[in-house]
């Protein structure tokens, strides 16, 4: 298994480095050479497996020859053992076709603990290795965060050997409880550091930090966003696990309809990875707030950077530019942008990512890019989306806490199950068997200010 950058300039890198590295060396993002084939039976074979099994078996399929099945099975088992019950991630229902895939029971209460439980205990048990082969490698994580990434990364790295991590916020943008989690950590081997401005800023400083080669060397630097593709990885499971619960509720034909709250477009482009690898999915439904980017280029076929961030009740999907988005757009220019004469796979791919990097160049440059009618159309076949605006978000809430039986929704969440119930009608007319999975992506109790409202 070897990974190449979105850009194009690296390629037949190890999961090991793609890890470690984080961001390519080009500014791209690290995505597969190939896409691994399942077993012929893993419908079968996998069906009874706990999550933690569950996820062994499909981490295994990207990490080549870096890692033994034994020790990605005990990486696992570490990573989820942290986590308040041992479903992992359990499936709710609220009504006869409509269920939330609760994400927050780890440590910091949000969907980023499963992988960053995860990409912790990859980062030690890498570095350790290295060091008793030739000692002093070290790695400096360096992270953005509108809120749950920042926490999460830090109680996945906390105490970790080897590793110091910095995350910066955008100062006044967080909830109360997101801050608290993160500055509270008095760990030797963390720093938080507060920026006046919003989350892109945060990111841009991130992404400038990746970009100075000479600093980036000497200081080891390592990225815990989810542009790091162990993050990718390792949410892919709990697509399968939600796929595997439904069957098993529902019966051996209940399809899932994903409907994902989204911003950096990590957790929904997990499922878009789980479809690829063969996992039977209805439809993956993109739902964003006022920050609408996503939609917006769903409904238009332009990708375009609004003027500023819109701050809302769901401050982890306020940003400008869902930096996952490009692994998306290289496929998207791989199979539907590059001439159909182009018939040689590496040239197809090369092609890509020079089509991929013009993009970027044009998202920087003018603040915008626009793709094809058939791109646009192939997009559309893969997914639907939907808007949620603060209204929509408080009364969402208001309506599921007091309907019987009641539940609790936090505003990450509202958005997807709002989005879910405006598209009611055309996901039932995808058949009778197929049912809305909400990823639940927070505890309520992270976002108590708008809960309470």
């Amino acid at each position: 298994m070897k990974y190449r950058s979105t850009r194009g300039q690296v390629s037949g890198q190890s999961f090991e480095s793609v890890v470690l590295e984080g961001l390519a060396a080009d500014g791209g993002l690290f995505i597969p050479e190939q896409l691994p084939t399942l077993p012929a039976d893993w419908q079968t074979a996998w069906a009874e497996l706990s999550f933690p099994e569950l996820a062994t078996e499909l981490i295994a399929q990207f990490v080549g020859t870096d890692l033994s099945h034994t020790e990605v099975s005990q990486l696992v088992q570490k990573s989820y053992a942290t986590f308040d019950t041992p479903e992992v991630t359990p499936m709710v229902q609220l009504d006869a076709r409509t269920h939330v895939l609760e994400l927050f029971h780890g440590p910091t209460f949000a969907f980023k603990d499963v992988a960053l439980q995860f990409l912790g205990n990859l980062f030690e048990f890498f570095l350790e290795r290295r060091n008793a082969q030739s000692g002093g490698h070290r790695l400096t994580v360096v992270g953005a965060t509108s809120g749950d990434t920042g926490s999460a990364a830090i109680y996945g790295l906390r105490g970790k050997k080897n590793v110091e991590v910095f995350i910066l916020h955008p100062r006044g943008r967080v909830s109360a409880v997101q801050e608290a989690q993160m500055t509270t950590v008095l760990d030797e081997n963390v720093h938080n550091v507060s920026i006046e401005g919003t989350f892109d800023d945060c990111q841009d400083i991130v992404k400038e930090l990746f970009s100075r080669s000479e600093f980036r060397r000497e200081h080891s630097l390592g990225a815990v966003n989810s542009i790091n593709w162990a993050r990718i990885l390792a949410q892919i499971s709990y697509y399968f696990c939600a796929f595997f619960a439904l069957r098993r509720s529902h019966g051996a034909d209940a399809l899932p309809a994903f409907v994902v709250p989204s911003g950096n477009f990590g957790d929904i482009l997990a499922g878009f990875y789980a479809q690829s690898l063969g996992l039977p999915v209805a439809k993956l439904v993109i739902a964003t707030n006022a920050n609408d980017i996503l939609d917006r280029f769903l409904r238009t076929g332009t990708y375009e950077k609004d003027a500023s961030v819109a701050a809302t009740p769901s401050p982890a999907m306020d940003i400008l530019v869902s930096s996952n988005f490009e692994r998306f757009l290289w496929y998207l220019a791989r199979d539907h942008e590059v001439p159909s004469s182009v018939v040689d796979p590496e040239e197809r791919a090369a092609r890509a990512c020079e089509i991929l990097a013009q993009w970027m160049d044009r998202l920087k440059t003018a603040g915008s890019f626009s793709v094809s009618p058939a791109a646009l159309d192939a997009a559309r076949q893969v997914f639907w989306s939907g808007r949620c605006g603060d209204a929509e978000t408080y009364s969402t809430i208001a309506a599921h806490y007091s309907h019987e039986p009641s539940y609790l929704l936090d505003p990450h969440t509202a958005v997807g199950v709002h989005v879910a119930e405006t598209l009611r009608p055309e996901i039932q007319a995808l058949g009778a068997h197929v049912h809305s999975v909400c990823l639940s992506t927070a505890h309520p109790a992270k976002f108590s200010d708008a809960v309470l409202r």
